[in-house]
């Protein structure tokens, strides 16, 4: 079962988290990946860019509305993701207690429902 594990956390440049906070969150970071990647489970990890660079669109009336900055006006952001493919829920939940940022902010679990892969649609909706 894929899952993705959304984190979510207080968005700080690097002069804000001090050069040995973020070594530490490299670092801790490096070796989350590489676990996940040692297990067999990791498909993907991504790191963002600050929301403050994001773009978010809507059709409203038919007309395309683009703003400038994240939709959602919170004090945690999105900040990163990693696709996990494990057994069950209970394996999700032990890689996500395991992230780093799960100290400062929320990770989010979510299963995947359809996934393009190998030039297809699969999953319980596929897309025709």
């Amino acid at each position: 079962m894929r899952y993705t594990l959304l984190l979510y956390y207080p968005e700080m440049s690097a002069d804000e988290l001090g050069s040995e906070a973020l070594a530490e969150g490299m670092s801790a970071f490096r070796a989350y990946a590489k676990a996940l990647d040692d297990a067999g489970v990791l498909a993907s990890a991504e790191v963002l860019a600050q929301s403050a660079s994001t773009t978010t669109i809507t059709l409203k009336g038919g007309e395309l509305v683009v703003r400038d900055g994240p939709f959602a006006d919170t004090k945690e952001q999105l900040g990163g993701s990693f696709v996990i493919d494990v057994a069950d829920l209970d394996a999700a939940i032990e890689w996500a207690r395991r992230a780093p940022s799960v100290a400062w902010g929320h990770v989010e679990i979510r299963p995947t429902a359809t996934r393009y892969t190998d030039g297809a649609w699969r999953g319980q909706q596929p897309v025709a």
